[in-house]
């Protein structure tokens, strides 16, 4: 063979063998980039890629700025989300060398405590490539971070967002401790599952679903050209809606320093006062002393002392009303007698009738009932401005004689609601207790005897909530219209596009006529005379302006039986008496029992809880622009009184003289 058919040869097999290494070059790239791509890019991301959440924002809570009439304001929020940024470390990124320099620098410009600073260096050890360091910086903590690690890294050589920052919203509140135990708030540790925040209670708990977000992602890469803030949104988040309450800010900062200074005053365990619009249902103002401080919520859950101020008492906690029920029990003989009426048979009351409430004894009774004085004989405006307990039994006595216990319990629930929840957007919600006949207590005693309706009558034996008081007077004090009780004006979601969506409106539909108008505007009239001269609440009297309520002061239940040291001292009302702006409850919880010279007994509602009524009635209706309906109706030494022009003022009279004719009393 000839030499060069010899290197011809080599040369072909030297081709052959080299197209071979070339095809087997081209089959591993089509298999790494075609048949294992997914297996690769994956790879590829995990090593140079982070995808991290990019935060929602959580619906906040709106004050009711629209409340005054023809001046409406801009939305208030309640609560700010301020930017607060997590601190997270990608240990595989960082040198073993640098580490404790790294860690010791962290926590010296964090200013954290010992026990601390080990936990965050172990973070540096971890074979991942995310590790949570430190939650909730402020901004300012942020960039001083910031300054100190980019020239490190620069220097050393390492990424750059080998320390990266995850942007975050951290509740503020402008109005400090306003609403706490409303709202509430959320915890700064999240649900270690799904990562969402979590809700303290209140309404943040009640309306968690509305309120949270979704947060979306973005991606970042891992490599020293790249800082931290480089990367691309590859899911926008989407944030939560934004609830629109009825409540005010103005009326509920009244509301709060008022029954601060009332509970102080009177040396209580407590108190709360609830305002509301008797037509709409809308909660104007609720307010609760001792307050609970959303931002510094840990200090009130881990002391099992300070947990009941996280909670609203006015819908958890009910009480025996008292002689606020009496209002309710005329209404409840007024409606017997008007349906006695309509049946064509006697009637059983008038509210001029002489009753005689000399004696005392009634069916089931072992002992007789008294007043806080004696009285011979009463009508209808003596028996509530005298608050007696007597003339009250003696009504509800005909009304159990004509119509039945049944009907008696079947009105004060199909009508006024006690013993069914009112349907607020409060958690917790109690029903509190109306006795039914024939059914029994745990204990095995019948919740209804003989004696139960003339207890019901003077507000005891029955268990209702500030709420429930409310709603019963709202129906009263808007002409006999039932009422729904509400918190929330309407829910609203905004869109990325800044358009808005609508989630829920509160629209109050057609109310249902419980009471006759008639009944709601004699009953007025009649506790009009309670906050006047000679009634038992005249401390509830707010100057230049008409209002009518009642006072209520009942004995605690301690270890299952009456206690003669613990009491709930109440007052309600609604002002102005015609055309009520809204109805207000006052409660205080366990005022000191004593005697206060030229005042009288702390303890009762017309000492302690009546003139709350009236400092917060004055200063929310100046707020709302109400103009005075009593002219003349001012105190003594005032240039605008003028005691034979004020609002009753030839009734009272005329009372006081009756008083003194049947009674020889003032």
């Amino acid at each position: 063979m000839k030499p060069c058919s010899k290197d011809l040869k080599r040369l072909v097999i030297v081709a052959l063998f080299t197209f071979f290494l070339f095809s087997l070059l081209v089959l591993q790239f089509y298999k790494i980039q075609i048949i294992e791509k997914e297996k690769w890019v994956k790879i590829a991301k995990r090593q140079h890629q982070l995808v991290i959440s990019e935060r929602a924002r959580r619906g906040l809570f709106y004050s009711n700025t629209s409340i005054k009439e023809g001046h409406p304001q801009a939305p208030e929020p309640l609560m700010v989300d301020v930017p607060a940024f997590h601190l997270y470390a990608d240990p595989l990124s960082i040198p073993e060398a640098l580490r404790d320099v790294l860690s010791t620098t962290i926590c010296h410009i964090l200013k954290l405590p010992k026990e601390d600073q080990a936990h965050i260096r172990a973070q540096f050890d971890k074979k991942s490539r995310s590790r949570k360091l430190a939650l909730w910086l402020a901004p300012d903590e942020k960039k001083a971070i910031q300054n100190f690690f980019l020239p490190f890294a620069k220097e050393h050589k390492i990424a750059r967002n080998a320390l990266f920052f995850i942007q975050d919203y951290k509740r503020s509140y402008p109005f400090g401790k306003l609403l706490g135990p409303l709202l509430h708030t959320v915890r700064e540790e999240k649900d270690p599952v799904t990562g969402g925040l979590v809700p303290t209670g209140g309404l943040e708990m009640l309306f968690n679903k509305y309120l949270t977000g979704k947060d979306g992602k973005r991606v970042i890469l891992r490599s020293p050209r790249h800082p931290l803030d480089t990367g691309k949104v590859i899911t926008p988040p989407e944030n939560g809606a934004d609830v629109y309450l009825t409540i005010n800010q103005y009326l509920q900062a009244i509301a709060e320093e008022e029954i601060e200074k009332a509970v102080i005053r009177a040396e209580a365990k407590g108190g709360w006062a609830v305002m509301m619009d008797p037509y709409t249902g809308e909660v104007l103002a609720l307010a609760q002393y001792p307050f609970f401080d959303p931002t510094n919520y840990r200090s009130f859950f881990n002391d099992p002392k300070l947990q009941e101020h996280t909670k609203i008492k006015a819908v958890t906690d009910p009480f025996e009303p008292g002689s606020t029920m009496k209002a309710i029990t005329i209404a409840v003989t007024m409606q017997a007698n008007a349906e006695l009426k309509k049946e064509g048979k006697k009637e059983i009351f008038s509210p001029n009738e002489k009753v005689e409430t000399r004696n005392t004894h009634f069916p089931g009774r072992s002992k007789p009932l008294k007043d806080l004085q004696n009285y011979n004989y009463m009508n209808l405006s003596l028996g509530m401005q005298k608050s007696s307990n007597i003339y009250m039994a003696r009504m509800i006595q005909r009304v159990i004689d004509a119509k039945g216990a049944d009907w008696y319990r079947k009105t004060l629930q199909d009508i006024f609601g006690f013993g069914i929840k009112t349907g607020v957007e409060i958690p917790s919600e109690s029903v509190g207790l109306l006795p039914t006949p024939g059914k029994k207590h745990p204990s095995g005693a019948l919740e209804w005897s003989a004696p139960t309706p003339y207890s019901l009558a003077m507000g005891h034996n029955v268990l209702a909530t500030t709420f429930q008081m409310l709603r019963a007077y709202a129906i009263i004090a808007n002409g006999g219209l039932d009422v729904q009780p509400t918190l929330v004006r309407k829910i609203v979601k905004t869109r990325a596009d800044g358009t808005e969506k609508i989630l829920y409106e509160h629209a109050p539909k057609g109310a249902k006529q419980l009471l006759d108008p008639g009944i709601s505007r004699d009953l007025i009239q009649v506790m009009k005379y309670v906050t006047k001269p000679g009634g038992s609440a005249w401390r509830a009297d707010i100057p230049g302006f008409t209002e009518a309520g009642k006072t209520g002061t009942s004995e605690k239940i301690v270890n299952n039986q009456y206690s003669k040291k613990d009491h709930i001292s109440s007052f309600v009302g609604m002002a102005p008496a015609k055309n009520p702006r809204f109805v207000l409850m006052i409660v205080i919880d366990e005022p000191v029992k004593r005697f206060i010279p030229g005042v009288g007994k702390n303890q009762m509602g017309g000492v302690c809880a009546a003139p709350v009524f009236r400092l917060i009635g004055e200063r929310a209706l100046a707020y709302l622009g109400v103009e005075p309906d009593d002219p003349y109706g001012y105190p003594k030494g005032d240039p605008r009184h003028d005691a034979k022009k004020a609002d009753l003022a030839d009734e009272i009279q005329g009372l006081l003289r009756l008083n003194q004719a049947w009674n020889g009393g003032g």
